[in-house]
């Protein structure tokens, strides 16, 4: 279990209870160091400076906050500790929302909350009394210089913190072209949607890039040939009922157990547009 990055308190109405916050996920991408091409030789990132021409030490570095150009504002690590705010060390309930009211794209990252030994009741407490009403915790934590809104929900036994962003920090998307679609075709895409529904299993899925990047690296290493696929070709544009007609059809091969007669979907498809 990695260690906690902060330490503080669920501040619940009257009630306190005493959490550490831990990372909740685990980046599995696959890291590259970057080499000189013709030497292999790897690069390395200097903190440099262009007045003196050297490198500086991690230990002469300020944050500074640049006010006009070239002009800044620095600030120590004491300065962000002095910072008048509740949230550094308190994790305050300011309300319960169902969880359904919250837009997914507010959510930022998942961290698990763990009581202390003496908040273990109350910790419980919360929980049961959560998942009992269907709702979740919201409020505010101050971790990494920054103060972040947050979302407290029960998992199990477990509290998760879902940091989530503010919405000054969510982009308004550009107003998109909408197209009028018939009643037929609605209940053909219905229909597919049916036979594509199911439970989420995430054991089911996997990551194919992380394997293909991982399976061309050990080839390298043991000097095979990497062979690559043909690109797939730009298939023509396709009537949309019979589209979704073939696709309906794939579905339902599937799903019974039998191959999906891909290849036939997209002829039939590509012959109803010709």
């Amino acid at each position: 279990m990695p260690r906690a990055i902060w330490r503080g308190v669920i501040s619940f109405g009257m009630v306190s209870i005493p959490i550490k916050l831990l990372t909740a996920t685990d980046s599995k991408d696959i890291a590259f160091r970057q080499l000189r091409r013709d030497t292999n030789t790897r690069i390395r990132q200097m903190r440099w400076d262009p007045v003196e021409e050297r490198e500086v030490a991690y230990d002469e570095i300020v944050k500074g906050y640049e006010y006009a150009k070239d002009r800044y504002v620095v600030l120590e690590d004491e300065d962000f500790e002095k910072l008048p705010l509740p949230s550094r060390h308190t994790v305050e309930l300011t309300a319960f929302v169902a969880e359904a009211e919250i837009d997914p794209i507010h959510y930022e990252k998942s961290y698990y909350l763990e009581p202390e030994e003496t908040g273990i009741k109350p910790y419980s407490l919360l929980i049961r009394s959560m998942q009992k009403k269907g709702l979740i915790a919201i409020a505010k934590i101050a971790i990494r210089n920054k103060e972040r809104l947050c979302a407290l929900r029960p998992r199990g036994d477990q509290l998760i913190l879902e940091t989530l962003l503010f919405p000054d920090e969510i982009r308004e998307p550009e107003a998109i072209a909408v197209a009028e679609v018939s009643d037929a075709e609605m209940e053909m895409a219905a229909a597919l949607i049916e036979m594509l529904e199911g439970p989420f299993d995430p054991s089911q899925y996997r990551d194919e890039y992380r394997e293909a990047l991982m399976a061309m690296i050990t080839a390298k290493l043991e000097g095979e040939e990497v062979v690559t696929p043909e690109a797939p070709t730009a298939q023509p544009a396709v009537d949309l009922m019979a589209a979704l007609r073939a696709s309906v059809e794939a579905a339902k091969a599937r799903k019974g157990g039998g191959e999906a007669p891909a290849d036939e979907a997209k002829e039939e498809a590509v012959a109803a547009a010709e």
